[in-house]
């Protein structure tokens, strides 16, 4: 008995912990509501303003100055280095979620300021708090304005990007689901809702004696090249299945099974360093209904070498589904998105996970760590792309809204996804036109768009050395690009 009473303060205060996390998550999403409609007028505002400019002719426009170029940025070697604040301790991840829902509710809390009584009109401007987003508002919802003042284009503007080749792959028969590049960029894996993978090559100095038809029986809906070499590619499906893949072998060497619960394999993530992988699968597949309703979630590590899982990633009572993953440099660290739209942070060798905080209103459909990995990018299923320091928790570095990003039927087909090229200097996004967008990140010219297929962009993926990159349509061809 008295160790009961001994208890119950500690009991108390888990329980009002989780209630205040609860009513700070709720404020933050009344206050996300909030933001859209401003960003919604701001949008309108400088429609406006843009109509008005072109018609007088005005030329001057003052824009306010970014303070993003000042950070200091590192290579991170462990989880302590990347999130100061954080810890692996199990007793404190909801004292890390009060903070991340705290931050992101300081994030929203923001006041828009209109100019357009004055003469000297300018576009109307966000005044974050002491969250640090980055102060050009116009930049930050998709202004046509860079941070010097200078009028960019639209992106249906956007100049075709110049090609020094390409090439189509036809060798499917269905919408391409996904496409990778292997370790070397030597080989590519393309994958199908057909229920085939294609490994091929697009350079004809390099043999093709690895070129392979893979018969999976169900969807892919993931795929991922082990990371030190081209000999084994990992193959997630639609009913549970999990393929390697050994290409020198040219057959299956190990075909694994998720439990019946979880019957999608979202994404496939091999370490960097060590050889295992991690699993995300879904309690119900994607179809033509949304992805928020992909129900529930699993993350599985598995070893390479037995076969057999290690461990299970603690998520919580009934998560929402893991739509993507990513690993660190070094392999300590995994990133996961969920279509809650939080992001997820785990310290591989303790299995827990040791952050996380809500990055958008909508599921994440894709993430991706920055190339120093100081920051990580998150493209949310209403076409909004934001990178996030990792530095200072909760702000915004970079932001696009991708108007390309209509679905147009795809999502029966596939998640859209975003690739970084190896400078982490352009990003491809997947789009439901029939040309996909190559932004420039932080950069001062508007960005480019790809040749056109004749059907919605599916897939895409980076070169991990060369400027050449990958993009999958739903018109069953697979093209190779490289650029200048």
């Amino acid at each position: 008995m008295s160790l009961t009473k001994a208890r119950l303060p500690a009991l108390l205060k888990i329980s009002l912990e989780k209630n205040t996390i609860s009513s700070l998550k709720k404020d933050n999403k009344r206050l996300n509501q909030k933001l859209v409609q401003l960003q919604a007028l701001l949008e309108e505002k400088e429609a406006q303003l843009g109509l008005s400019k072109r018609s007088i002719g005005a030329a001057n426009c003052s824009i306010l100055s970014s303070g993003i170029g000042g950070e200091n940025l590192h290579l991170s070697t462990s989880s302590e280095d990347i999130f100061p604040h954080a810890t692996s301790h199990l007793g404190r991840i909801a004292q890390s979620e009060e903070h991340a829902a705290a931050e992101s509710t300081k994030f929203v809390s923001a006041r828009v300021e209109s100019s357009s009584r004055q003469d000297s009109y300018s576009a109307s401007s966000l005044h974050a708090s002491s969250s640090g987003i980055d102060d050009t508002a116009q930049k930050f919802y998709g202004s046509h304005f860079d941070d010097n003042g200078r009028e960019m284009l639209r992106e249906e503007e956007f100049p075709e990007v110049s090609v020094e080749f390409q090439e189509t792959f036809l060798g499917h028969t269905s919408p391409i689901t996904r496409c990778r590049f292997s370790a070397s960029g030597n080989n590519i894996a393309s994958a199908s809702v057909d229920g085939t993978v294609r490994i091929w090559t697009y350079d004809s100095s390099i043999p093709a004696s690895r070129n392979a038809t893979i018969y999976c029986g169900a969807e892919i809906m993931s795929l991922d090249w082990e990371c030190k070499s081209d000999r084994l590619l990992l193959i997630g499906t639609a009913d549970g299945g999990i393929k390697a893949w050994n290409v020198d072998a040219k057959r299956v060497v190990c075909d694994l099974n998720t439990t019946d619960a979880f019957p999608s394999v979202l994404d496939l993530k091999c370490s960097p360093v060590e050889p295992i992988f991690v699993s995300a699968a879904s309690s119900r597949r994607l179809g033509s209904n949304s992805i928020d309703s992909l129900g529930y979630a699993s993350l599985t590590v598995w070893n390479m070498k037995t076969w057999k899982v290690m461990t299970v990633l603690p998520l919580g009572e009934d998560p929402p589904a893991i739509t993507s993953l990513c690993f660190n440099h070094n392999g300590k660290i995994l990133a996961a998105s969920a279509t809650d739209g939080m992001i997820h942070m785990f310290d591989m060798s303790a299995g827990l996970q040791i952050t996380g905080w809500p990055a958008h209103d909508s599921a994440i459909s894709s993430l991706l760590f920055g190339p120093d990995e100081t920051s990580i990018f998150s493209l949310g299923s209403d076409g909004k792309i934001f990178e996030w320091s990792l530095q200072n928790q909760g702000r915004i570095l970079w932001s696009k809204t991708s108007s390309w990003f209509s679905d147009s039927g795809t999502s029966k087909y596939c998640r859209h996804e975003m690739a970084l090229d190896a400078n982490g200097r352009q990003l491809l996004v997947t789009s439901g036109s029939l040309r996909a967008p190559i932004y420039q990140v932080r950069g001062h010219s508007s960005g480019f768009r790809t040749l056109p297929h004749s059907a919605a962009i599916t897939a895409v993926d980076w070169h991990p050395t060369l400027p050449i990159f990958l993009t999958g349509s739903a018109d069953n061809s697979v093209r190779v690009t490289s650029i200048p």
